[in-house]
């Protein structure tokens, strides 16, 4: 599913691809999202891509995730097979690395 418009309420698919100017307002379920917009509500996905132009405001919880730099998230992330109260995996992408 692609959407480039405004969407308040529950949404649930195989595979969401949200464009830049969009909006969501509500529960993601997704077994893969690519989310590039505005995003209110709790996220649920098992491939999660978040690019830098996406602001995000819910808890997250995800099998893989890829977050560029420059997306802004304010909320908890908790990988699904985690055993640690509050553990997450992040892969940040581009940017400069602290490692050299």
């Amino acid at each position: 599913m692609h959407i480039d418009g405004r969407i308040e309420g529950d949404l649930a698919c195989a595979a969401l691809v949200q464009g830049t100017d969009s909006r969501i307002k509500g529960q993601i379920t997704a077994r893969s999202a690519l989310l590039a917009g505005q995003v209110e509500g709790a996220i649920d996905a098992g491939d999660l891509v978040i690019e830098a132009s996406a602001r995000i405001t819910g808890d997250i919880r995800y099998d893989s995730i890829t977050v560029s730099p420059g997306a802004q998230i304010d909320g908890r992330f908790t990988h699904k097979g985690a055993t640690i109260p509050g553990g997450a995996e992040l892969k940040l992408v581009g940017g400069d690395s602290p490692q050299g």
